[in-house]
């Protein structure tokens, strides 16, 4: 048994070591209906109906892009139920019980090498799009509008930093799987006509860079590289990660495009790999279950749809001894506290972490302004937290509560234990309205 004594440390090497669990034989999965950036949705199937994996379940709205629903197993729609998402909030999901027979659908059929070589950028981003592909790592945007852009990009950025505590959901993706980013790599590549591409990697990561190293090897006809970078918190933020790798800073509020650089999230690397050569949907994902209240933490390869609950039973549940635990979806930084388990993993679920519940009274800010110098963007959360408080829309704005990140520095920093960060992002809600 993991006790609560282990240190953040012990807990990612001892994740490093142990082999990548797979668990893709779900008796049900939960198909979320809307997505983190599509609250419309329409279902095209009944209850009762057969379906085969990588079928179109539905269609998600997001207003300015569509994105299709697909069945990440084979077998019967049994309804509809209520399941959390990492939102924090109940949604509609498709139950789909699994005949266990991965039937796929007869548009999953591989694509020649031969075919994809002469593919332009047109002929990705309708891949992109018609498999509903976005980013992995968390922001959800649709990969297919990214690579569509229309500025000169010269080098493609794959962020496999990974500088959340607790995760290595990343890690083990790039052991078991480095071929298919070097290949995904080649095809963003391809697609934008860029002259190099640079994986971002921490330094500290020697084993990880040997591995991608060997790989790099069997692509020396592409200008590929590794960057090995510091080991801080937030290195993984886009911005941080292009000015470290490749020495070209992106201003808060630039698209990096107009400094000639994209970037993916290594996750979401594989999954355009998987897209394109296997004309796949994201059908299953790397996660990481971890915490000082679950028993025995993994890395899983899981179906998405798979229940929250399932996955920490196959970690041995949870510690006897935790009298009550909080459930997070995504990173203990940036990830969202949900009420229970009764949670699905999505196709931006990177893990889900469990940790014994621990009180803590927060007392009066006592100016310190240790939230103003932690902040990598240069905004003063403690001024916008109290313009939060005033309803104060206009001082929110001027305060540029827009700027943040949300990568949790201000509330990990804060001596009186204040939840800075929920005040700021409710101050980014703020200057939406407006």
């Amino acid at each position: 048994m993991i006790t609560g004594s282990r240190r953040v440390s012990d807990y990612k090497q001892l994740m490093k070591e142990l082999p990548t669990l797979r668990h893709v034989d779900p008796e049900r999965v939960y198909i979320n209906l809307p997505g983190e950036r599509c609250p419309k949705y329409t279902v095209h199937v009944e209850k009762g109906a057969k379906v085969k994996l990588g079928e179109i379940l539905g269609e998600r709205d997001g207003g300015f892009f569509k994105q299709p629903i697909y069945s990440t197993v084979s077998g019967t729609v049994e309804g509809t139920t209520e399941k959390t998402d990492a939102s924090g909030e109940k949604i509609e999901c498709l139950v789909i019980k699994n005949d266990y027979q991965d039937t796929y659908h007869e548009s999953i059929t591989d694509r020649p090498d031969s075919v994809i070589a002469d593919f332009k950028k047109k002929d990705f981003v309708e891949i992109l799009k018609d498999k509903g592909l976005v980013g992995l790592g968390g922001a959800a945007f649709p990969s297919y509008i990214k690579l569509d852009t229309d500025k000169d990009i010269h080098t493609v950025v794959i962020n496999a930093v990974e500088c959340e505590p607790y995760l290595s959901s990343d890690y083990r993706l790039i052991k078991d799987q480095p071929e298919d980013i070097f290949k995904g790599l080649s095809y963003v590549m391809q697609a934008i006509e860029a002259d190099r591409g640079v994986i971002a990697v921490k330094k500290t990561k020697r084993e990880l860079i040997e591995v991608l190293e060997r790989e790099q090897g069997r692509f020396a006809d592409k200008d590929i590289r590794i960057a090995k970078l510091d080991d801080y918190y937030p290195q993984g933020w886009e911005n941080a990660t292009f000015e470290k790798a490749i020495g070209i800073k992106v201003d808060v509020g630039t698209l990096p495009m107009e400094k000639g650089i994209l970037g993916f999230n290594v996750s979401t690397c594989a999954a355009i790999y998987e897209a394109v050569k296997h004309n796949l949907p994201v059908i299953k994902r790397h996660l990481t279950v971890n915490g000082d209240a679950v028993k025995f933490p993994q890395n899983i390869r899981a179906r998405v749809g798979t229940s929250v609950k399932e996955l920490i039973e196959l970690c041995d549940g949870y510690r006897a001894d935790a009298k009550a635990v909080e459930v997070i979806l995504g990173g203990p930084m940036m990830g969202k506290s949900i009420p229970d388990d009764d949670a699905i993993v999505t196709q931006t679920t990177t893990s889900v972490l469990v940790f014994e519940s621990t009180d803590h009274i927060e007392e009066p800010c006592v100016r310190c302004a240790s939230c103003v110098y932690s902040c990598p963007v240069d905004i003063q959360p403690v001024s916008i937290m109290n313009a939060v408080k005033r309803n104060d829309e206009k001082a929110a704005q001027e305060l540029r509560a827009d700027r943040c990140i949300e990568c949790g520095l201000c509330a990990y920093v804060c001596t009186s234990k204040i939840h800075v960060t929920d005040y700021v992002r409710k101050g980014k809600a703020l200057t939406e309205t407006k």
